[in-house]
């Protein structure tokens, strides 16, 4: 038995299928807007809260602990801005349902932001992130291509 439309889908929706270019378009959005969202976050935060930094032994610091070392403002600045742009570049994925688009999203700033946090924190992901931020990503690859 075949499938009937759904009436409350656009024209669009019912007409869009995924093609290899569309799906490499769609991670680069999802990449780009994780990369702005991201970064700009972080240097907001890193000048407002700081950045972790690891001390190399317990002499450095007397404690043992994470130094936190502020950016300057202008990382506050910058990062607001790299964050209005953010707000722009899902409007360049090739489908039009707002909700799916955030969505899957989330499943790759998820993944992103565990990396991004090693990268620029040195926040090792630890087994459970990485078990986690897998599932979260299959999960939406499912919600995307499904």
């Amino acid at each position: 038995m075949e499938a009937q439309p759904d009436p409350a889908m656009s024209n669009e929706e019912k007409h869009f299928e995924w093609t290899a270019l569309k799906i490499f378009w769609a991670i680069g959005v999802f990449v780009t807007a994780g990369v702005a969202e991201i970064v700009g976050g972080w240097m907001v935060w890193s000048s407002i809260r700081g950045s972790s930094t690891a001390s190399g032994s317990d002499s450095d610091s007397g404690t043992g602990f994470n130094q936190t070392t502020k950016k300057p403002l202008y990382y506050a600045i910058l990062g607001s801005l790299i964050l209005v742009s953010y707000g722009f570049i899902p409007c360049l994925h090739p489908t039009d349902s707002f909700g799916r688009i955030y969505a899957i999203y989330g499943g790759f700033f998820i993944v992103m932001s565990f990396l991004f946090g090693w990268w620029l924190d040195g926040d090792k992901p630890d087994l459970g992130d990485i078990i986690g931020g897998s599932i979260a990503l299959i999960g939406v690859l499912v919600i995307m291509l499904w």
